[in-house]
């Protein structure tokens, strides 16, 4: 058996999120479905990270093995030819055994983008967040820096969220303003299940003043979801990347090359 590493890049518009699930259109049903072909046996995969409904990615990481002879270039076109538009496979390699896409990964990004203008776009509905708005940056990074650091992020996970412990590292957390865009990027150790639109949610209250910067502060020390105000829509959000001990030889995505705008976005 030989283990294999994929990079995943996908629309979430058309599908109800990465993991698979009966009766409904999801990413990992597509690239698994893509792979078995080129494989000639059936093929699962582990990602890197689960990404809901409507939610997109840039640089997702999955892995597989597989006992046919394969090269990472074989998958990577191979599965391309079968995989519909809105999801690309964007580099392959073959990986030790002992790699894993979730688990041996030590950070992950996320990146949550705002169109903030009076008016919504046609061109981009569905790939960004829309906010009528105007939104003070310095007042959300300012907030933003309280989340940075290892916390209970209680407030910030959905109520719905079964993972075991909601300590979380956030090692960054920046808001930039690029043009008519506002775009936050957090990378943190893990997340949990909708924190990022969460956080995203409470930064954008206070951006447009509705709420004062120490709030973000108030929410996460009360730990409790319903404290944490609206959680922002889905399409705005992007799974960057995921990075992982340099032995493993897995790239990192160069984000910057989409643009909004004409404007990169930051790294």
């Amino acid at each position: 058996m030989t283990r294999f590493a994929l990079g995943v890049e996908y629309s979430g518009t058309g599908f109800a999120g990465w993991q698979r699930q009966a009766g409904v259109r999801t990413v990992q049903d597509a690239v698994e479905e893509a792979l078995s072909r080129v494989a000639d046996e059936p093929v699962r995969v582990a990602a890197a990270g689960r990404t809901d409904t409507g939610v997109h990615a840039l640089g997702q990481v999955v892995h597989f093995d597989c006992a046919k002879t394969r090269s990472p270039e074989a998958f990577r076109r191979g599965g391309n030819a079968h995989l519909p538009p809105d999801v690309s496979l964007i580099w392959g390699r073959v990986v030790d055994d002992g790699f894993h896409a979730r688990f041996s990964a030590v950070s992950r990004t996320y990146r949550y983008v705002i169109l903030n203008r009076p008016t919504r776009s046609a061109v981009w509905a569905g790939r960004v967040a829309f906010d009528y708005r105007p939104l003070q940056v310095a007042r959300m990074q300012e907030a933003a820096a309280a989340l940075v650091g290892r916390h209970d992020f209680s407030a910030y996970r959905a109520v719905g969220c079964q993972a075991k412990s909601p300590i979380r590292e956030v090692y960054a957390l920046t808001v930039e303003r690029r043009d008519a865009f506002v775009i936050l990027t957090i990378r943190a150790n893990a997340f949990l299940h909708h924190m990022v639109r969460n956080v995203a949610g409470v930064l954008m209250a206070i951006g447009a003043g509705e709420r004062p910067v120490r709030w973000a502060f108030d929410v996460l020390a009360g730990r409790d979801r319903n404290l944490g105000g609206v959680t922002a829509p889905p399409g705005g959000l992007y799974f960057v990347s995921a990075s992982y001990p340099p032995d493993f030889g897995i790239p990192w995505v160069a984000a910057h090359a989409w643009s909004y705008g004409g404007a990169p976005l930051p790294d």
